[in-house]
Formats: structure tokens, sequence, C-alpha cells
């Protein structure tokens, strides 16, 4: 694939991966990972590294929305939009079960729909983007993908 040719997935990001790789590990389950015939990076540690920045993201844009808010109440803000189910239902809208690599007893069991292949894979992505091309990337894609406008007021 040419460099700057973006995928389906990347055009429904919003975000074209100046290196490839990054998505596919972002995409790879570790049941893929360990059926492979030679060793291969999957995406867990992406998603530490994506949950980390979804966090600081909301927590900046909380803080920044309301000068008003405690910090219980921007806590308690965070945790109710940084979760599992937040985050896979933003992967069905995007689509990202259908490029998940998984293990074949994954995909029997479902896996592609499956919440938290879907919720960890969209961290992952996060951690992909931010390792690609920096804070403010991820942040574009969090704030229009990931959360709705008035989210944060």
């Amino acid at each position: 694939m040419e460099q700057g040719t973006a995928t389906p997935l990347e055009l429904r990001l919003g975000y074209t991966f100046n290196n490839k790789e990054l998505l596919t590990t972002a995409l790879t389950h570790k049941t893929f990972a360990f059926e492979a015939p030679t060793p291969l990076e999957y995406n867990e540690r992406l998603e530490f590294l994506g949950d980390s920045i979804l966090n600081f993201v909301v927590a900046e844009q909380l803080y920044l929305s309301n000068k008003y808010f405690s910090e219980g109440e921007l806590t308690r803000r965070r945790a109710v939009g940084v979760n599992n189910k937040l985050l896979a239902d933003v992967a069905k809208q995007l689509g990202i079960g259908e490029f998940l690599y998984l293990g074949r007893g994954e995909q029997k069991q479902g896996g592609s729909g499956n919440l938290t292949n879907l919720a960890n894979a969209m961290e992952a992505v996060i951690g992909a983007i931010y390792l690609d091309a920096g804070l403010d990337a991820a942040r574009e894609v969090i704030l229009e993908k990931v959360f709705p406008a008035d989210y944060f007021f």
C-alpha cells in the first residue's frame, strides 16, 4: 500500500497513518498473535497507552469546559465517559470489529462483536495514533469520533 493511501477504517477515523504497522498492531488480538508462525506484536501495549491518552484528553477537556467543576465532579464525569460500553459503541459505529485480526477460536466465538475486544481495540487505535503523530492528532480523533460535542458541558 502506498504511503498516504487511506484504508477504509482510516477514512472512518478521519486519520491516515504514516506507519500502517501501528494500525495493524492496534487491530491484532493476542489470540491471532499466538497462532502466528512467527512472533507477532498484538494490541495490549497500545491499549494501555491509548487508555492513558484517552483519560488525559477527557480530563483536560473537562477541566477546560467549566471552571466551577469540583475535583469530585471532574472525576465522576471522566469515569462516566471513559468506559468500555462507550468505547465499544464507538468502535461498533466505526466498524472496527470487521478489521480485527482474531485467532480461530476467538472468531468462532464472535470475537469481532465482543464488547471488550471492541473497547480494547478502540483504545489501541488511540494509542497507535498517538505514537504515529502525537497528542494533537490523538486528541482530534478522540474529540471528533469518541465524544459528542456537548459531552464536556
